[in-house]
């Protein structure tokens, strides 16, 4: 599957998981990043609902994370550095998490520590969010990171692309479409 905005192409399967749907991460007119998600359950919740409904909505984002294990990978189309992307994602996972701010702090030091090592995240540099029950691990550019043991951070993570205010409304739009009655 391929963003088009972008023309970052994802693989159809990560981990066993399919592929639900593909959109771009913009500021401004810039295009920052492209991002995939991967779930397994999504198809058979999503399948019998209308794309144009709220509760489409509601059924993508119920249990992502939690009672489906869901990947994020992210793939830059733009050089950010190590401290602007780290803290980008902590603040989009901050005011939706319910839990310590230790969590986010931590999340923020795998990311950062993943990206310093090689300076910035330059066009190509890739990271993926494994999100469960067990909490998120961070890789970036295919080499683990860490892992932050906090179910709830898993979900506000999944909430920075499922919820209302999402940072890529054509990742929801995406995976709505790919899977729902039009």
């Amino acid at each position: 599957m391929t963003d088009k905005a972008t023309g970052i192409s994802f693989p159809s399967k990560l981990m066993g998981m399919p592929i639900c749907g593909v959109g771009c991460r913009k500021k401004g007119p810039i295009k920052v990043y492209s991002v995939g998600m991967y779930a397994s359950g999504l198809q058979d919740r999503l399948s019998a609902l209308s794309a144009s409904g709220a509760a489409a909505l509601a059924a993508l984002r119920k249990g992502a994370g939690v009672e489906d294990p869901t990947t994020f990978l992210l793939e830059m189309n733009f050089k950010v550095g190590a401290e602007k992307m780290a803290s980008a994602i902590a603040e989009g996972v901050a005011p939706r998490h319910k839990g310590a701010a230790s969590d986010v702090d931590e999340l923020k030091d795998l990311i950062f520590n993943g990206v310093a090592k090689k300076g910035a995240a330059t066009k190509g540099t890739t990271f993926q969010f494994d999100c469960t029950t067990s909490g998120v691990d961070v890789s970036v550019d295919g080499k683990k990171q860490g892992n932050v043991a906090s179910a709830g951070l898993s979900s506000a993570f999944c909430d920075i692309y499922l919820d209302d205010k999402t940072v890529s409304p054509p990742l929801r739009k995406s995976c709505i479409e790919k899977f729902c009655m039009p």
